[in-house]
C-alpha cells in the first residue's frame, strides 16, 4: 500500500517522527504495505481523540483508505487544507497551477479571480494566502468537496455549485480575469490504471474526462471565451502528453496558447489569453 507523502506526483501530508516500529499500529500498517508505517501510526496516535477512534482509524487505513481522508487535511505547499472522506485530494503537482495562477493574479489589478472544477480549492485557497483582497470565486458539481473548500478559504470567497462554469453567477460573464482549473483530465480508459486509492475512495468523475480525457478541458476552454475579460487568463493543468491536441485544436482561432511544463515530466499548465492584433501580425 502506498502513502499520499509529499513528492511531485501524489497528494501530501506533513508526518511526524516516526513512533517504535514495535507498536502494534505500526505492525498491522506494515503488513497491510504501508511504505512509511511508522510515521503514518505516529501521525494517527497523535490526532485520535482516543483508542476507540484510533482503532477505527487503523481499521480504515489498512482496508486502504488515503491517509488524507482519515485525518481529514493535506499539506499543499505552506497551507494546510481540509479534506474528508469521498473527496478529491489535490495533488502535489498542481502546485505549478497554484504558482502561476498567483503570478498571473499579481501582475492585475484588484482582479476577480475563479477556480472552476475546485474540489477543495487548492488554488483559490493559495491565491487567497499570496494575495490579499483578491475577488475570489470557486466552482464546482460535487457538495461534499464545497463544504471543505468553504472551509479553506477566506469568507468573501464566493462558493457555487454546478459543472465547469454553469454555476458561476452570470454578472461575471466577460468579467473574470484569471481562471484557473484541474479539471478531470484522467482518461476513461486508464481509469485502472490509477493507485487504488484513488479508484476506491474519490470520486470518478473528479478523475476520468472521457476517451481522451480531455471533454472536460476543451468545454472549459469553449466556455472561458464568454466569461474571460479582455485581458483575461485561463489556466489549466493537464498530462504533458495531452497538450499537443488541445494546442492543435485552438491553432487560428482566438485564443493564443502556450505550455508551462512542470518539473516531474508529467504536467503541463496551458496558458490561454486572447489574441491582440500585434500577435495575429506576428502571424503573417
Amino acid at each position: 500500500m502506498t502513502s499520499h507523502l509529499p513528492d511531485p506526483q501524489r497528494p501530501g501530508i506533513e508526518l511526524p517522527a516516526a513512533v517504535r516500529d514495535d507498536d502494534p499500529l505500526v505492525v498491522a500498517l506494515r503488513r497491510a504495505g504501508c511504505v512509511f508505517a511508522e510515521a503514518e501510526a505516529s501521525l494517527l496516535h497523535e490526532n485520535a481523540s482516543g483508542p476507540d477512534e484510533l482503532d477505527e482509524w487503523r481499521a480504515r487505513r489498512v482496508a486502504g483508505e488515503p491517509l488524507e481522508h482519515i485525518v481529514g487535511r493535506v499539506r499543499f505547499g505552506d497551507l494546510c487544507l481540509s479534506v474528508g472522506s469521498g473527496v478529491f485530494v489535490p495533488r502535489q503537482r498542481s502546485l505549478l497551477l497554484a504558482e502561476h495562477a498567483v503570478r498571473a493574479v499579481r501582475e492585475r489589478a484588484n482582479p476577480i479571480v475563479l477556480e472552476a472544477f475546485c474540489g477543495v480549492a487548492p488554488i483559490a485557497a493559495t491565491v487567497a494566502a499570496a494575495v490579499r483582497g483578491t475577488r475570489l470565486h470557486v466552482a464546482d458539481i460535487d457538495d461534499t468537496a464545497l463544504v471543505h473548500a468553504r472551509r479553506n478559504l477566506p469568507d468573501h470567497a464566493r462558493v457555487h455549485h454546478g459543472p465547469g462554469l454553469e454555476g458561476v453567477p452570470t454578472g461575471l460573464r466577460g468579467r473574470l480575469d484569471v481562471i484557473a482549473a484541474v479539471p478531470p483530465y484522467v482518461p476513461d480508459p486508464a481509469f485502472d490504471l490509477l493507485a487504488h486509492e484513488a479508484r476506491d475512495h474519490e470520486p470518478r468523475r473528479a478523475l476520468t474526462g472521457g476517451a481522451d480525457g480531455l471533454d472536460h478541458v476543451t468545454a472549459l476552454v469553449d466556455d472561458a471565451r464568454e466569461w474571460l475579460s479582455g485581458s483575461g487568463v485561463l489556466l489549466v493543468e493537464m498530462n504533458v502528453a495531452q497538450f499537443g491536441a488541445i494546442a492543435r485544436r485552438e491553432r487560428g482561432r482566438d485564443l493564443d496558447i502556450d505550455a508551462i511544463a512542470g518539473d516531474d515530466g508529467q504536467t503541463v499548465v496551458a496558458r490561454l489569453r486572447r489574441r491582440t492584433a500585434s500577435s495575429q501580425s506576428g502571424r503573417h
